[in-house]
């Protein structure tokens, strides 16, 4: 199976390397220095990584062929995709691959039905469970531990805790200014 593990940003320096943003909690295993990773759009791999560090917070990589700016630009915005072996899981309890969150059922804590997992958003402050309702509609849920307390595999379910507001926009508290 495949997994998108990064993307890759902007050019860095002038010898070809590039910024990216790491979508893996396993950066190490993925985006070490001779790992071979597809990409979308696929013309432009595969590429292999010849050489990782970072700088200033950020992982920088360099791939065998790409030797100036020229070449590390137009790689830009690029997706870089790593086979997984489909029975493997994250070490971490507490992690999933994006495959183990697909088609979960998703409950509130009393046990109401709110949809199911249709994509899993991966942002860069947090990953949201876009969730398909049974009318059609979908709802954005942060992935979050104070939201989403529970992820059972097993019973192949997500169990969350919204505040109000996040499934019924009439229960949403409005913060309002006090006049005097």
């Amino acid at each position: 199976m495949q997994l998108v593990v990064a993307r890759i940003g902007r050019a860095h320096g002038i010898k070809g390397e590039v910024t990216v943003e790491v979508r893996t909690d396993e950066p190490e295993l993925r985006l070490g220095p001779g790992a071979v990773l597809a990409t979308e759009p696929s013309s432009v791999g595969p590429l292999t990584i010849t050489a990782g560090r970072v700088h200033s917070g950020r992982l920088l990589l360099r791939f065998e062929g790409v030797a100036d700016r020229t070449a590390a630009e137009a790689l830009r915005n690029t997706l870089l995709i790593a086979e997984v072996d489909p029975e493997d899981v994250p070490e971490d309890p507490e992690e999933f691959y994006d495959h183990q969150l697909i088609d979960l059922d998703v409950v509130t804590r009393d046990g109401t039905a709110v949809g199911r997992i249709s994509e899993v958003s991966h942002l860069p402050y947090q990953d949201l469970l876009i969730v398909r309702r049974p009318d059609g509609s979908e709802v954005m849920i942060p992935f979050v531990a104070e939201i989403v307390p529970e992820i059972d595999l097993d019973e192949q379910r997500a169990v969350i805790d919204p505040p109000p507001g996040l499934l019924d926009d009439s229960q949403a508290e409005i913060a309002g200014r006090e006049d005097s």
